[in-house]
């Protein structure tokens, strides 16, 4: 038996591969070409339709890497093709490479209009069915010569199109009009269909043999040399095998087209806008010949760019979404990286993303859709209920390393205690095709069987691949109900949610906390630029909107700047994608993004200057952007000029003022140590650079682990085991180079407001100047770092061994914070050795804490270090990568970062100096203002102050509980206030925010958000 299912198996296979596939297009006759070479970047259609073309034939080199040519396609249907299917069947070349990853193409009407993309499984448009013959043929293909980048993640120059050359990487196939023979058409769906599932079935289920011997038989009906006339008399032997249903226990599968497309990844931002215009119009147009269809798609910035760069296939999709063919899914701007974007950029990707769909689309979405982030922050819930989201969808973490995630369909709760229903589709892809082996694997796979029955399938091609495919959607009529097969229904994914969660409702498990990936840890830290670029002009965004609403309150003419704070928000949050943000794109995205932060900071830093300006006339003032007091030397010329204490979100004069403790140096010990004192902490840096004591004077208790020493730069060898650019991988840790040699170690400067040692290594063919800062009346000690960053697969981390027993570690998340164990008890535990943070992380025992802060950095990673006296904790920040791929010459270059020693923190503490580092504060002509808005509790952050999205001129204030606790506070504001209300992420009212005395009276349980809209008088 088993050499007979071996011998019909190959038969089958031969007759398919050699006779069945080819006979489906029975006649074909090449169409005229001729093409003209777009110069430069993508031209609009207009310009190729006037441009002049030259003559070409099939067999011929095109396109050099990142190039666009046109082809006109012209030729007659024959007359004795009347009454048959007839299409343009197109091939510029494809390779082996996959949809998304290398050629692909837009046909046009001879007018100009867009049709459909062109990829390699998708490479046809239908002229007629039934043709008339004789219509004439008239297309332009407008071809884009991508190229294939990730290959063995070896280096490559293709990445950016400065560097990739202009050799020519394709070859065009053909470009013929066809007659598609239906009947064999749909023969080789109904033998794909069946011989997946036998593969599929236990070799015991007789079930398994019946359709074995179906398949013989119709081998047997199918005369080789004549398949199009015997096609339906094989097909007929196959009709018994496909028309048994399945069984009333199967797992049902719910499936939505779908095409994720990466806003950047292996090609540039402007070549996303093509990936989508190709996709969407694919869509729109199998939708007709498939009424039942539904295409799920997240990310309103491509569709914001498909409405500007492709108006026909906009109101293709507008169509498309009214006749519910279409499901704007997701309800952010993007689907954005999930542990790096700040509180208020995730608050304003959903802001912006749930406008957009119901402003354009009249739709208001109700799921998060991030199949492909790298982990989850466990902010995500709250915010999710906040902007009016019901659900949550990823499957990235089917990636996970070591430990599998238990459930499949569950409530995720946050750091504040709210719970969103979240599925995570069992076919762990988020692009199925419909192959039996995906939906068996879904069903085996299936973490909730006996309490749900039913899982969401994604079906179609991404990345630019096409989308679904008419062959996926006739797969999908097979297995709607098909005996050993999960039956298959095709439907908006609000009906799986509403279903799943009516199905298994509170009887759900329940996931606490993040969702961390295991895998991708790197991309915490690779291409420090972006990352940079994306933490200052968050905090930038918060500044310019502080002084923008201030400016406006003032009543002198100014003008909020609503258009240009949307647009540099979007920019913002379109390089917040999770492979541009995480650092995992070519090198041509990165370049590129460098550029956009320097003109969005540019930018920002000129709005600023008018509010400040339109604030009125003043002396030299300091304006803080931080909701919290702060008493600091400020610098005026490069210099320190005066110890200044100024109010949250407010601004005072500048006043020459002796500090109650000016910081005081030591030099020329015998050691050759310097010791730097400001009556809070004594520094003492040893003759190598490095801290070798960290003394806090306020308890009299030395900071640093005996016998170590702080702020030591150590270098690992960085070899991934794979995805150079998203991985750092636990063995990382068997090697390291202490850096502590130094060229120089100088006092630069003694005092009395700030003391400041410079310390320069070199190391390989690198160069690192550090500034250890330590400032009068502050209990931070600042590294200031400079770094010409020129090593190859390193990593550089930065050390703070410290005599303090934590059993866990705290680290800032969006609106909050999160534990993570500092041992590895449990296989999760030790998972988790590289670790995210935003601007602080903390460790502390009972009594005492201390934070590492930072300005850029995110990633970090904790650990337990015993020394003589007992149990230590060494917090490190991982500063630096140097993969190879995608991008070769990863983060080559300068640097320039800041991070900082916070000892004896709190959790406000860390709070407070981690927006004061990130805030830094701002020196101008400006009268004093008191506080624009003031809470009166320590533990209530205010996160942002701006006005309404509507316009109305309502100040919009949001805040957030930020130690953990409860909080009863009153908020206070400069300005009168005729009402206020409590509003969701959105704006939109909930409920009356309730009045005191002396103003709105909040109580906050941990970690709540809450957004108030306050109309002035």
């Amino acid at each position: 038996m088993h050499d007979d299912r071996l011998l019909v198996e190959g038969r089958l296979e031969r007759a398919m591969r050699q006779f069945v596939r080819p006979a489906q297009y029975a006649e074909r006759v090449p169409l005229t070409l001729t093409v003209w070479h777009a110069p430069g970047e993508p031209v609009p259609v207009a310009d190729a339709l006037s441009a002049g073309y030259e003559p070409f034939t099939t067999g011929t080199e095109w396109g050099s890497p990142w190039s666009t040519s046109w082809f006109r396609l012209d030729g007659t249907v024959p007359d004795a093709w009347a009454g048959r299917t007839v299409e343009v069947v197109v091939d510029p070349g494809f390779t082996g490479e996959g949809p998304g990853f290398q050629a692909e193409g837009m046909l046009y009407d001879a007018s100009g209009v867009p049709i459909k993309g062109i990829h390699p499984r998708n490479r046809h448009l239908t002229v007629g069915s039934p043709a008339r013959g004789g219509e004439p043929v008239a297309l332009l293909l407008e071809a884009a010569a991508n190229p294939a980048v990730l290959h063995d993640f070896l280096p490559t120059p293709l990445g950016d199109v400065l560097t990739a050359g202009d050799r020519p990487l394709y070859r065009f196939a053909a470009a013929d009009v066809a007659v598609l023979d239906e009947e064999v058409w749909h023969l080789i769906l109904d033998v794909e269909v069946l011989s997946e599932l036998m593969h599929e079935l236990d070799p015991a289920l007789p079930r398994r043999h019946e359709i074995l011997r179906a398949l013989e038989n119709m081998l047997d009906a199918l005369d080789l040399h004549d398949v199009s006339g015997t096609a339906s008399a094989a097909r007929a032997e196959l009709a018994d095998a496909l028309s048994r249903p399945a069984s009333a226990s199967a797992h049902r599968v719910s499936a939505a087209g779908h095409a994720h497309i990466d806003s950047a990844w292996l090609w540039p931002l402007r070549e996303t806008v093509r990936k989508a215009s190709r996709t969407f119009a694919n869509v729109t147009a199998l939708a007709r010949d498939y009424p039942e269809l539904v295409f799920a798609c997240s990310q309103a910035q491509q569709y914001a760019w498909v409405k500007e760069n492709q108006p026909h296939i906009w109101d293709r999709i507008r169509q498309a979404v009214a006749d519910g063919t279409w499901a704007p899914v997701g309800s952010m701007w993007v689907e954005s990286d999930a542990n790096m974007p700040g509180g208020e950029a995730l608050a304003r990707q959903l802001v912006h993303g749930k406008r957009f769909f119901a402003e354009e689309l009249g739709v208001e979405t109700e799921e998060i859709w991030l199949p492909d982030s790298f982990g989850y922050t466990a902010a995500f819930p709250q915010l999710a209920r906040l902007a009016g989201v019901r659900w949550f969808l990823t499957q990235k973490l089917s990636w996970n390393q070591t430990n599998k995630m238990p459930h499949h369909s569950f409530w995720w709760e946050g750091i504040d205690g709210t719970r969103v229903f979240t599925h995570f589709p069992p076919v762990d892809t988020y692009n199925a095709h419909f192959h039996a082996r995906e939906l068996a694997h879904a069903e085996r796979n299936f973490a909730d069987k006996g309490r749900a029955t039913r899982s969401l399938v994604p079906f179609g091609w991404g990345d630019g691949g096409g989308g679904p495919t008419r062959e996926m959607l006739e797969k999908a009529r097979r297995l709607r109900s098909l005996e050993g097969s999960p039956t298959v229904e095709i439907e908006r994914p609000s009906a799986f949610f509403t279903a799943a969660e009516e199905e298994y409702g509170q009887r759900a498990p329940v996931w606490s906390g993040e969702m961390y990936l295991e895998l991708h840890r790197a991309t915490y830290t690779t291409q420090a630029k972006t990352k940079q670029g994306n933490r200052y002009s968050e905090h930038r965004l918060r500044e310019a909107e502080l002084w923008c609403v201030a400016a406006a309150l003032r009543g002198t003419g100014y003008v909020y700047p609503y258009d240009a704070l949307d647009r540099l928000w979007k920019t913002v949050l379109l390089h917040q994608f999770h492979d541009i943000l995480p650092g995992s794109s070519i090198a041509w995205v990165h370049r590129e993004a460098r550029d956009t932060y320097a003109r969005v900071l540019a930018e920002l830093e000129e709005i600023t200057a008018d509010a400040v300006r339109a604030l009125g006339p003043g002396g030299p003032s300091v304006l803080n952007a931080s909701p919290y007091e702060r008493t600091e030397v400020v610098v005026t010329d490069g210099a320190p000029s005066a110890l200044v204490t100024v109010g949250p979100l407010a601004a005072t004069r500048i006043m020459a003022a002796v500090p109650d403790s000016e910081v005081t140096t030591l030099v020329g010990r015998p050691d050759g140590s310097l010791v730097l004192d400001n009556g809070l902490l004594r520094v003492t840096v040893d003759e190598d650079g490095l801290v070798a004591s960290v003394r806090d004077l306020r308890v009299d208790r030395e900071v640093l682990a005996p016998g170590s020493a702080a702020n030591l730069l150590q270098l690992h060898p960085d070899h991934p085991n794979q995805w150079d650019a998203w991985d750092i991988d636990r063995h990382y840790r068997h090697r390291h180079t202490d850096l502590t040699a130094a060229e120089s170690v100088e006092l630069v400067e003694s005092g009395p407001l700030r003391a400041v040692v410079r310390v320069v290594r070199a190391f390989g063919d690198s160069r690192i100047t550090q500034e250890i800062r330590l400032a009068a009346g502050s209990g931070r000690i600042d590294f200031v770092t400079d770094v010409d960053w020129r090593e190859s697969e390193k990593v550089l981390k930065a050390a703070f061994p410290l005599d303090v027993h934590a059993e866990r570690s705290a680290a800032e998340i969006q609106f909050g914070h999160v534990h993570r164990p500092t041992h590895t008890n449990t296989g999760w535990d030790a998972a988790r050795f590289e670790i995210c943070a935003h601007r602080w992380l903390r460790v502390a025992e009972e009594g005492y804490g201390v934070a590492v802060l930072n300005d850029s950095t995110y990633g970090h990673d904790v650990t337990r270090t015993p020394h003589d006296r007992g149990l230590g904790t060494t917090v490190r920040l991982t500063l630096l990568r140097a993969p190879h791929s995608p991008d070769p010459e990863t983060d080559l270059g300068s640097h320039r970062f800041t991070y900082a020693l916070l000892p004896g923190a709190g959790v406000g503490d860390a709070v407070a100096e981690g927006l004061a580092l990130n805030l830094p504060l701002r020196v101008a002509e400006a009268p004093e203002l008191p506080p624009l808005v003031a809470v009166d509790h320590p533990a209530v952050t205010i996160e942002s102050v701006k006005l309404a999205e509507d316009r109305s001129g309502d100040v919009v204030v949001r805040l957030y509980e930020s130690r953990g606790g409860r909080a009863d506070a009153t908020l206070t504001a400069s300005f009168p206030v005729a009402r206020a209300e409590v509003t969701d992420l959105l704006e939109r009212p909930l409920s009356p925010a309730e009045t005191g005395d002396t103003g709105l009276t909040l109580a906050l349980r941990p970690f709540q958000i809450l957004t108030l809209r306050l109309r002035p008088v």
